[in-house]
């Protein structure tokens, strides 16, 4: 193992357990793995998508400020 992915597995464990799961996800799929279980989506979850989906279609998109604020609120 190399010495990056030693140490992205250890900034990996002081996550919480979810954010550690969408991790191991990821180094699986990127491995090449076919064995990931589907991630199943609750009721609110698929509610969301297909409100996204509609305003999508619907042609309603952020505004350029509105996506500005949100990066800046996380730090992006």
């Amino acid at each position: 193992m190399t010495r990056l992915l030693d140490q992205a597995l250890e900034a990996a464990r002081s996550l919480p357990s979810d954010a550690q799961d969408d991790i191991a996800r990821v180094v699986l799929q990127l491995a090449g793995s076919d064995t990931i279980a589907p991630i199943l989506l609750s009721a609110d979850e698929r509610e969301a998508i297909e409100k996204s989906k509609a305003a999508a279609a619907r042609g309603e998109f952020a505004t350029e400020e509105q996506v500005q604020a949100v990066w800046a609120k996380y730090g992006l």
